[in-house]
């Protein structure tokens, strides 16, 4: 797919110097920066669902009350009691 799109002569500076520093060509450059930001962008709804259920997790255990003998998750682990 071929595109047109119309920037400021400061961003085309901009994009040219990044892309000779990459040694790439502006049109290279410029599809390699459309990319990585779809990739990126992919990537943001699982980090936005890690984090949603990061903070639903820290609710319930505001809500869960001590082991009255102060045993801990580990603790019931490691000696099997229940």
């Amino acid at each position: 797919m071929s595109q047109t799109i119309e920037l400021s002569d400061e961003s085309a500076a901009l994009l040219k110097r990044q892309a000779a520093a990459h040694g790439l060509s502006v049109d290279s450059w410029v599809e390699t920066l459309a990319r990585e930001k779809a990739r990126t962008d992919d990537v943001q709804p699982d980090r936005q669902k890690a984090q949603a259920a990061a903070a639903r997790l820290l609710q319930i255990q505001k809500r869960v009350k001590p082991d009255p003998e102060g045993w801990t998750t580990r603790d019931y682990i490691e000696h099997g009691r229940r």
